[in-house]
């Protein structure tokens, strides 16, 4: 008889699944305080085999900050729970927006008029913010997107909107496709990113620089965030991809 684990594999190999997660290398857009990754051929097929030394951020491409990232004492990479990095998603589009304002930063109320629409958003999801800010993606200038003074202007979530999330909705964790958590505008008011610091201080993940939001429902699909497990880490590139119903 064929397993329940078995039936429930062939059920999700029939549904669409998406790739949330952009390739990455030594001209990939990153943070200004990182150098370019580097990619150096150890041996190649004249030694008999292929093999490649890499060399970049734990913060780097598509990534995952863990709870240590900005919280001293807290959890680091390889202590978080495989089946933390599996969960509901929803998305939150404001791609429109982003276009019109790009200085925006997702406000509660933001929420409520989301939920006014799409009903009330569960416990323990996976909250994504969809700016399509990755369609900026490869370019470095697109993704800094600054203005004649030299700022960037980047949207992002709102402190108002995260604690709403984290308290009151009870969500497990959040993703985007900037830089940050928050946008360029608040990180400046601020001097200091607090929505970052706010969700990694929930002693949970978030996933940053996302990409493909705009293939995905509302609701209904599930985020899978595959990630290598290097020890004490606060981050590393992670493979996120989608499967959708």
């Amino acid at each position: 008889m064929t397993s329940d684990i078995l039936q429930a594999l062939t059920l999700l190999k029939s549904k669409k699944w998406v790739d949330l997660t952009h390739s990455f290398d030594k001209d990939s857009p990153h943070f200004l305080m990182f150098n370019p990754a580097e990619f150096k051929t150890l041996f190649d097929y004249k030694n008999g085999f292929f093999v490649q030394q890499f060399t970049f951020p734990g913060q780097y491409g598509t990534h995952i900050d863990a709870p240590c990232h900005f919280v001293p004492d807290a959890r680091t990479l390889d202590e978080l729970e495989l089946q933390e990095l599996v969960l509901p998603l929803i998305v939150i589009d404001q791609s429109e927006r982003a276009q019109q304002d790009p200085n925006f930063s997702l406000s509660k109320e933001d929420i409520l008029k989301f939920e006014d629409e799409h009903g009330i958003i569960e416990a323990e999801t996976f909250v994504a913010l969809r700016t399509d800010w990755s369609k900026r993606w490869p370019s470095q200038e697109k993704m800094d997107n600054k203005d004649v003074q030299g700022n960037n202007q980047i949207p992002g979530w709102g402190i108002d909107a995260l604690k709403f999330l984290f308290k009151e909705r009870r969500i497990k964790a959040i993703g985007h496709e900037t830089f940050d958590t928050d946008s360029a505008k608040n990180f400046r008011q601020n001097n200091a990113l607090l929505g970052e610091y706010y969700v990694l201080e929930q002693d949970t993940y978030q996933i940053e620089l996302l990409t493909n939001l705009e293939e995905i429902p509302v609701r209904g699909a599930i985020i899978f965030n595959v990630v290598a497990k290097p020890k004490n880490a606060s981050g590393f590139p992670v493979r996120s991809f989608a499967i959708i119903p």
